[in-house]
């Protein structure tokens, strides 16, 4: 697994357009790509679902498919941003098989994918998958199980991280706390209804 720092080539035809947390120069078109996926992202939060986005990229550079997380509009479990993108991309294809005449896809996610989206990937035939930011709850690319290229299966999947990482990270932790706060003001209010009216009921 190669992290953003690592991808840049200076044989590369692309050229540098922005720096890492280390300093070192990201791709053009990993950046770029990753910011349509945390677009998604924001897509996401917006209709208030866990903000992770994911998009499908042929090897010319063409958007096949575009995803974000969706599970409780569509009241799918399965329906994370990386499915959501995967089955756009196979219906745009006609074929379950991610695969173009140029070769294989490149999948970037706001986030490490879980073992269901890491099968998913595989399955597919991705052939690149980029993600920005390590899930250590239910990530399946090291952070807590390694689906992603394990040794027994036949398919290997070239994984780079952290393009974006903070950005996503950032915008994650923001909404799970907006999330717990927003609960948080639920519950006490209701605790003071409560409160209220037994005031109310014994006076």
């Amino acid at each position: 697994m190669r992290n953003a720092a690592e991808i840049f080539d200076s044989k590369s035809s692309f050229a540098p357009s922005a720096v890492t947390s280390k300093g070192m120069p990201v791709a053009t078109t990993d950046l770029d790509f990753m910011r349509l996926a945390l677009a998604e992202a924001h897509s996401a939060e917006a209709a208030g679902e866990v903000p992770v986005g994911a998009i499908v990229v042929s090897p010319s550079g063409d958007v096949i498919a575009r995803g974000n997380n969706q599970v409780l509009r569509s009241r799918d479990p399965s329906a994370h941003a990386e499915i959501v993108a995967l089955r756009a991309a196979g219906r745009a294809l006609d074929n379950y098989r991610i695969l173009t005449n140029e070769g294989g896809c490149t999948l970037y996610c706001t986030l490490e994918p879980c073992a269901m989206c890491a099968g998913a990937i595989l399955h597919a035939r991705i052939a690149r998958l980029v993600f920005a930011t390590r899930d250590p709850k239910a990530g399946a690319c090291g952070s807590v199980l390694s689906v992603m290229n394990h040794p027994a299966l036949n398919h290997r999947v070239e994984v780079v991280e952290g393009i974006l990482g903070d950005e996503c990270s950032a915008l994650l932790t923001t909404f799970f706390r907006n999330r717990r706060a927003a609960q948080t003001a639920a519950i006490n209010s209701a605790s003071d209804l409560m409160t209220e009216e037994t005031t109310h009921g014994n006076s």
